[in-house]
């Protein structure tokens, strides 16, 4: 799972349209790499290596804003993740 730090006050909400994975990021873009299926170019690679193309597949879907959305946006995507407890609610 993607991670965002705690107290984070501004995030983007992006979907892939790749694998179809949703995610945080505190990078705002209106497209970026995907966490989960992207390859980010490695910057170090030999001279007759081939550099991978960076395919930006997630879409910024909405920016989330304030620490306690950011907090429960987080928290619902973890719990769509892994079925947990949901009592919390």
């Amino acid at each position: 799972m993607y991670y965002v730090p705690d107290k984070t006050m501004i995030a983007g909400f992006y979907e892939c349209k790749k694998c179809s994975e949703r995610f945080l990021s505190v990078q705002i873009m209106p497209k970026c790499i995907c966490p989960y299926c992207g390859e980010t170019p490695d910057m170090e690679i030999g001279p007759d290596d081939v550099m991978p193309d960076a395919c930006e597949d997630a879409v910024l879907l909405e920016v989330i804003e304030g620490e306690d959305n950011v907090e429960r946006m987080d928290g619902l995507l973890s719990l769509a993740l892994t079925g947990g407890d949901y009592e919390w609610l």
